[in-house]
């Protein structure tokens, strides 16, 4: 078994509901094909860097796994049949960290108030 890294970016109109099943599903692929999903994040609605189609935001979402690359060619057949998916990248990792990713500290940061501590 390897460790793979699934990002994917569901349409903005997309409720968080059906983004829930959709992970479920790939849950589901991956889990009947004797792996296991060790790490799921939400990244948020955020701005696409560039129009794709109509769609200037989407639903951004990680998942971190531990399957064979059997498996990952099927979740990723999936991804392509699936319409609200825009786009979608798995990559090959050494191992996936307990750690949230940087994208979720940078928004736990973004939300916390900036106290100036210089002296004038």
């Amino acid at each position: 078994m390897s460790f793979y890294e699934s990002v994917f970016i569901v349409r903005q109109d997309v409720s968080l509901n059906d983004i829930d099943k959709i992970v479920d599903d790939f849950g589901k692929i991956i889990k009947d094909n004797n792996g296991t999903v060790v790490k799921k994040e939400y990244w948020g609605l955020r701005n696409l860097a560039y129009k794709i189609g109509n769609h200037k935001k989407g639903h951004y979402y990680l998942l971190g796994l531990d399957t064979n690359p059997n498996t990952i060619k099927e979740l990723e057949r999936k991804m392509k049949l699936n319409e609200n998916i825009i786009r979608f990248l798995t990559i090959n990792v050494d191992s996936i960290s307990n750690e949230p990713s940087p994208i979720l500290k940078n928004q736990n940061t973004e939300n916390t108030p900036v106290i100036d501590v210089t002296v004038n």
